[in-house]
């Protein structure tokens, strides 16, 4: 009996670690989940006070941010007759770029085939191919989408951005509609 039960010891040890570093348990996808929850709403259930409105953009601080961000928003764009919205999360501002890579790389391992319960209870996945950030790129990008991709849910893009800013590179998390930066560039380009 005794031995029976030290043999059960280190495979429950273990059962409990994998548990604790497991995907499903870290703050990067518990919060990108609550966030993909609410893309269908247009992210009405975590829109937080209006910081900046310009013809037809709005911009309004989130309510749901992940630990440590220096700024969440979510973008609401309407032209054309459509809507596009958007949630940003600047994750890490620094001058070293190995810092912002490390912390990338991190982020991108969180996520990607992270199992997903959103909008009516459906389960998706994650997914993404994962492209190493070199400085020498001003912009470093993974998208990662839901699969299956199905209704509303089917253009639904998670973006995760490496990009230099003057001196700093700057890790942003992004979840929008897939056509959410045509809209924006096409108001740019409209001068609204």
């Amino acid at each position: 009996m005794r031995s029976a039960i030290l043999a059960l010891v280190p495979v429950m040890l273990s059962a409990t670690t994998l548990s604790a570093q497991g995907v499903f348990s870290n703050k990067t996808q518990t919060v990108l989940e609550e966030v993909i929850r609410d893309y269908p709403n247009h992210f009405s259930d975590i829109k937080g006070e209006l910081i900046g409105q310009a013809s037809q953009t709005s911009c309004y601080k989130s309510t749901l941010e992940l630990p440590g961000a220096s700024s969440t928003t979510i973008t609401l764009v309407a032209a054309s007759g459509t809507q596009g919205s958007g949630w940003t999360c600047n994750v890490l501002r620094t001058a070293d770029f190995d810092q912002a890579k490390a912390r990338f790389s991190e982020i991108y391992n969180q996520l990607s085939n992270s199992i997903i319960s959103a909008a009516g209870q459906r389960t998706f996945i994650l997914s993404g191919q994962y492209e190493t950030p070199t400085p020498d790129k001003k912009e470093n990008e993974v998208v990662l989408t839901l699969l299956p991709g199905v209704g509303d849910m089917k253009r639904l893009r998670v973006e995760l951005t490496l990009r230099e800013d003057a001196q700093d590179y700057i890790v942003t998390i992004s979840v929008n509609d897939g056509d959410l930066r045509d809209q924006q560039a096409q108001l740019a380009v409209n001068g609204r």
